[in-house]
């Protein structure tokens, strides 16, 4: 699946764990606007999820998962898997086209329509077009300059995301745990 239009990253670095999307959205190859929130707090807060793809897919998405996690009493992982079985099976959901990371104060997951629940290696996890050039920044920030935090790692690698990926710009939130 080829999600266009965003950046999403989250990391785990030294205990703190944060996550930070930036805010175009395009309409074919023309940006609609340039400051959209495609992060959102989640059970009380205790989850914030991030996604990429359709904006309108993704609400529904975050909705379903929201209401899992107030089934499973804020399980975040089982929220996730139950959330993937239902994308993949249910012929309304399976047509939506969008990713999804979501992180607590533990762990990261991401989430596709393919039924993945993946916790990412080494706890970086990127989606959108430009996730590999954030991820691959934020690896080797974690790797290379240890000092420094996860928000300034996830908000460093999106610069970077920016700075090469025409569907990322550098109108960037961070949420951190």
């Amino acid at each position: 699946m080829k999600i266009h239009s965003t950046t999403v990253i989250a990391v785990i670095h030294n205990g703190q764990v944060a996550i930070a999307a930036d805010g175009q959205a395009t309409l074919g190859n023309t940006i609609a606007k340039n400051n959209v929130k495609k992060l959102r707090r989640l059970y009380e807060g205790k989850v914030i999820a991030g996604f990429a793809g359709s904006t309108a897919d993704a609400f529904t998405l975050m909705d379903r998962f929201e209401e899992n996690l107030n089934t499973y009493s804020g399980n975040m992982k089982r929220a996730a898997i139950e959330l993937a079985k239902e994308w993949r099976t249910d012929r309304f959901l399976r047509r939506l086209e969008a990713m999804m990371i979501t992180v607590d104060r533990n762990e990261i997951l991401l989430i596709s329509g393919n039924g993945d629940v993946l916790e990412p290696d080494n706890q970086v996890a990127a989606i959108g077009s430009g996730s590999m050039y954030a991820q691959s920044a934020a690896l080797a920030l974690k790797k290379h300059a240890p000092q420094l935090s996860a928000s300034e790692i996830v908000y460093e690698s999106m610069l970077i995301a920016a700075g090469i990926c025409i569907y990322t710009n550098n109108q960037i939130t961070v949420e951190t745990f």
